[in-house]
């Protein structure tokens, strides 16, 4: 859901990103920032000034009181802004008695019972400003229609507050999803959480655990590039290049970067009218390039049901091993994809 409306000449729009406990689609690996069109330049979704300032309402639920809760939460922002490639931080103001979702000017997050949302466990709601892509105001319900756990070591038969908490606040700082993960298919339908290798993988772990606890090298990559740290773009590189099918710029496809000397991954997608990618935050050294189109995956997680992505197409990887350069981009790197 979308609204809009004026307010000093400038277009504030509130959208809402849910969070699932488990999907029909699995979708593709990439961090994705959120971002809008500001005079024909895509700016990424970000907050001008920190810390961001937030507020949790004065009302618990399932077992969970509102002071609990906090803390569960404050320990979740407290890993983000621990980050030490990122300059992001946070600030907790006070309980109120606003809840979230409502469009007053407050960062609000709490509890909010909808049993309809029979899927979701919580969302994220925004209010940008579309004219410079500055983000007014992030809200994060979670659905009190399921069984919480603010424990520090995590509750069996309870969904982690903090686990859920960590992965909103990525929403709540402008990343979009990833899929850096595995699943498997549920008796009755969704998916169940295999392994998962991003915070900010869509799908959520059951109840019980508190396995997504811990950023990955793509939730790092990611909140890096939005908020960069001092020393981030001098110690960390990136892989810039197109991406083309029968020599036309691709438009969509999910491009991975693996390290071979720790196993991470981080990845983006080809965007623009050129077939673009750029994926920062790398470390300095060899780097397999692989792409992939987002096949088993529903598209409208990613993009805007108009545009039309093509996944037509083959996985391919680069011809060469790619070198990140220390502080440095690798050049332009062409990946030439064929039709399936």
């Amino acid at each position: 859901m979308i609204v809009s409306s004026r307010r000093r000449h400038r277009t504030f729009v509130l959208v809402a990103v849910a969070s699932i406990l488990f999907a029909h689609a699995q979708p593709a690996f990439a961090y994705f920032k959120f971002g809008v069109n500001v005079s024909g330049t895509a700016v990424a979704l970000h907050w001008a000034r920190t810390p961001v300032r937030y507020f949790v309402n004065d009302q618990g639920a399932n077992g969970v009181t509102a002071s609990q809760f906090q803390t569960a939460v404050s320990r979740a922002f407290s890993t983000w802004e621990a980050v030490p490639t990122a300059s992001i931080s946070y600030q907790f103001v006070g309980f109120t008695g606003a809840q979230p979702g409502e469009e007053d000017g407050l960062s609000t997050l709490g509890f909010l019972n909808r049993p309809d949302l029979d899927r979701v466990l919580a969302t994220t709601s925004f209010v940008i400003d579309n004219s410079t892509g500055t983000l007014v105001e992030s809200d994060i319900f979670f659905n009190s229609a399921f069984d919480w756990s603010a424990a520090e070591a995590g509750e069996s038969g309870r969904f982690d507050i903090q686990s859920t908490a960590l992965h909103e606040i990525g929403h709540l700082s402008g990343l979009g999803h990833s899929a850096l993960g595995e699943t498997e298919l549920r008796e009755g339908g969704g998916r169940r959480v295999l392994a998962a290798d991003a915070v900010m993988f869509p799908i959520a772990y059951g109840a019980g655990t508190i396995a997504g606890r811990t950023l990955r090298a793509d939730d790092i990559a990611g909140i890096s590039d939005i908020y960069p740290g001092s020393g981030f773009r001098t110690e960390f590189g990136s892989i810039s290049g197109k991406i083309t099918k029968n020599g036309s710029p691709l438009f969509g496809a999910h491009v991975v970067a693996f390290d071979p000397r720790d196993g991470t991954l981080v990845a983006t997608f080809s965007l623009g009218s050129q077939g673009d990618f750029s994926i920062a935050g790398l470390s300095p050294g060899p780097h397999i390039l692989r792409v992939e189109p987002i096949d088993d995956a529903d598209l409208d997680s990613f993009f805007s049901a108009a545009r039309n992505v093509d996944i037509n197409f083959r996985v391919t990887y680069a011809d060469r091993i790619v070198t990140v350069p220390k502080g440095g981009d690798s050049g332009s790197i062409s990946v030439q994809v064929a039709p399936k």
